[in-house]
């Protein structure tokens, strides 16, 4: 059994258990996507490599200590059933991402399954492809990591609060070494940024009443204080002037996220990236 050290930790937050006979990182993508459409505070835990009903029980009574949703993805019945006793033992709501569609494909197919961990994430040259991309995004995250940024394919840019990070990590799950740097008010763009090749950098957009609102739901979580320049709307409207000019300067793609969930500006970014490489070609 392998466990992630804690994602988005706040202890006044839900948690989320993801308990896996694999990697464990298909169910926590999943996770992810779906708590980007929630502004409570939560963290995520991943237990990967889980195939002994022993460690099912001592997963699930962590679970229980923290009150924990149950996102699981185990194709051996074994676990699966010790883990669904166990958690109605402690009254934990379950999420099964993988026993229904099985289910429904062997009866579609006509077929029994094999039942065998881990196949999903096989090692193979795309695995390890994906697994470097998220590595380096992590590391290129807000600006950091800046001498080694022109090995990025994509480069997300913008002010405080447009989606970079989310963005940048679901680019990187889809296999794209991604980073991302902030347009802060009052300083030139670093010169990393700006000496790239433009079809590699995105500069996300929005209008300034939805990310003036996002500034105040941040604030509001944080319990700072409300006021201040960065909830201040004619210093918002100026921010987003100044990078969409940016944006014009240096001949960047510009990305309106208002209104759009991450996968669609993510296809979006790779639509523009892709078609850049082909005029390129």
């Amino acid at each position: 059994m392998t466990e992630s050290d804690p994602e988005n930790e706040d202890e006044t937050g839900g948690a989320i258990f993801v308990i896996s006979d694999g990697t464990g990182e298909t169910a926590a993508a999943a996770c992810r996507a779906v708590m980007l459409q929630f502004s409570t505070p939560w963290k995520l835990r991943i237990f990967g490599s889980v195939r002994h009903p022993s460690e099912v029980r001592r997963i699930m009574a962590l679970a229980a200590e923290a009150n924990a949703l149950i996102v699981f993805s185990l194709v051996e019945k074994r676990e699966a059933a010790e883990l669904l006793r166990e958690a109605q033992r402690y009254g934990l709501a379950t999420v099964d991402l993988l026993g229904p569609l099985i289910a429904r494909a062997a009866a579609h197919l006509h077929a029994e399954p094999r039942h065998q961990p881990g196949l999903l994430h096989a090692l193979s040259d795309d695995y390890f492809h994906r697994i470097e991309a998220v590595e380096f995004a992590v590391r290129h995250d807000d600006g950091a990591n800046l001498n080694t940024l022109y090995e990025a394919e994509i480069i997300l840019t913008g002010v405080s609060r447009t989606s970079k990070t989310p963005l940048t990590m679901y680019l990187a799950q889809r296999g794209f070494k991604t980073g991302n740097v902030p347009i802060i008010p009052g300083l030139d763009p670093p010169a990393e940024l700006i000496e790239l090749e433009p079809h590699k950098v995105f500069s996300l957009d929005t209008d300034a009443e939805t990310l003036l609102s996002i500034r105040q739901a941040r604030l509001k979580s944080l319990r700072t204080s409300p006021f201040s320049k960065y909830t201040d709307g004619k210093t918002v409207r100026m921010e987003l002037d100044r990078a969409r000019h940016l944006c014009r300067e240096y001949g960047w793609h510009h990305i309106d996220i208002g209104g759009k969930a991450v996968e669609e500006n993510a296809s979006r970014v790779i639509e523009l990236y892709q078609a850049a490489l082909t005029d390129s070609a």
